[in-house]
């Protein structure tokens, strides 16, 4: 059975709220495209910009470090020569995969809808 954040009268507030936190986590051009890339496996910066066209190095960085702060992706640094930075999605970013799912089946439909 889906939960139901709707009382069937009015959206409740915490509805509201809940929503603008998550915008404010993964709103941007970018964010969820990183997101994506990191869904199955963790990734070195060079490999998450390969997967990810016309994103530049300074914006991924940003929005790397966005991510990190909102505790959606994880920094790992490996004591090695050359230095090892992986990137990886915490639990709370891997959370988002249904998220990901349902707005890639929306945009999938809706596209279909507006071209037909």
């Amino acid at each position: 059975m889906k939960k139901s954040y709707f009382n069937g009268i009015q959206c409740p507030k915490e509805y509201v709220l809940a929503l603008n936190d998550t915008l404010n986590v993964v709103t941007g051009k970018w964010k969820l495209a990183i997101v994506s890339t990191l869904l199955f496996e963790k990734k070195r910066f060079s490999e998450i910009q390969k997967t990810i066209p016309n994103i530049t190095p300074r914006m991924l960085s940003k929005e790397l470090k966005e991510l990190e702060i909102n505790g959606i992706v994880s920094r790992n640094v490996y004591d090695t020569t050359p230095v090892l930075v992986e990137y990886e999605l915490t639990p709370s970013g891997k959370m988002l995969n249904e998220v990901i799912d349902k707005m890639v089946e929306w945009g999938i439909e809706h596209r279909e809808k507006i071209i037909s």
